[in-house]
């Protein structure tokens, strides 16, 4: 087969070593290999395309008849252990299907790195606390890679990055830009602070500075702290932080979805003003 694929083609997809693929939930993908990293699902060929620029080894593949010279050509180095081809109309039975452009990849995660391996080299990260929508991590990663961000930190409370939404939403760009998990989301203003980084709460207060006052874009490092959804970020977080930051709006109008607030704060504060 092409690029010395074997591949195999199968009928039913009920066939148990399609599971990953029409049965298995994201945390059961996460913790497939436990102890070690588990699996993701990438939909599409240019998600999947992205996935393994950024070093991610392909597991398993499913694809149809017509997708199925396009979807083998993606893997020239790294080759998924196994690859399906489904035959006739079977995999429109798998929901949401239509969407995947006909492929679908489960990739090994990565062992995460530290937050202060992350942050070497870097000048501007966004932290997301308890941030749990995947529609919003997703979207917030698509802002950052373009709004030039160099990382991402996320709370262990937050939606996982790797989660089929928040890599879809975010169309692969999730594997463009640095990021990690941390337990210690009460102490890391004070990590950021010790490592140089202005530290920045985006919060609706009376004190708060505009989002482009000049003295912000002076600093040299950055961090961009984004509260959930609902509460927005924690008092002791706002508290510890150097300044807290708000998005001026129009009367009558007191918030922005997370997600399009980040979008705007990246612009402001970014590496890139494009």
């Amino acid at each position: 087969m092409n690029n010395g694929i074997k591949a195999e083609y199968i009928d039913d997809i009920n066939n148990p070593e399609l599971e990953m693929f029409t049965t298995l939930l994201e945390n059961q993908l996460k913790h497939y290999f436990e102890p070690d990293a588990g699996l993701f699902m990438a939909e599409s060929p240019e998600v999947i395309e992205r996935a393994l620029g950024a070093g991610y080894r392909p597991y398993c593949v499913l694809t149809d008849e017509g997708n199925s010279i396009e979807v083998m050509e993606l893997f020239t180095e790294s080759l998924p252990e196994h690859f399906y081809i489904a035959r006739g109309d079977s995999l429109k039975a798998i929901k949401g299907f239509d969407m995947t452009r006909g492929a679908l990849c489960a990739f090994y995660r990565k062992e995460l790195c530290s937050v202060s391996k992350l942050l070497e080299g870097k000048n501007r990260i966004a932290v997301l606390e308890d941030v749990q929508n995947p529609t919003n991590v997703g979207a917030i990663f698509r802002s950052a890679a373009a709004m030039g961000m160099d990382g991402v930190i996320l709370s262990s409370n937050s939606s996982d990055p790797l989660y089929r939404r928040s890599v879809r939403v975010s169309m692969g760009n999730v594997f463009l830009i640095p990021w990690t998990i941390t337990a210690e989301s009460e102490s890391l203003v004070e990590e950021l602070g010790k490592a140089g980084y202005t530290t920045l709460a985006m919060a609706l207060r009376d004190d708060t500075l505009r989002i482009d006052d000049p003295k912000l874009k002076q600093a040299e490092k950055i961090a961009v702290f984004l509260g959930t959804e609902y509460d927005g970020l924690k008092d002791d977080t706002i508290k510890n932080c150097d300044y807290s930051v708000k998005i001026p709006m129009a009367e009558g109008v007191d918030s922005l979805n997370v997600a399009a607030a980040s979008a705007v704060a990246f612009w402001e504060l970014g590496n890139n003003r494009l």
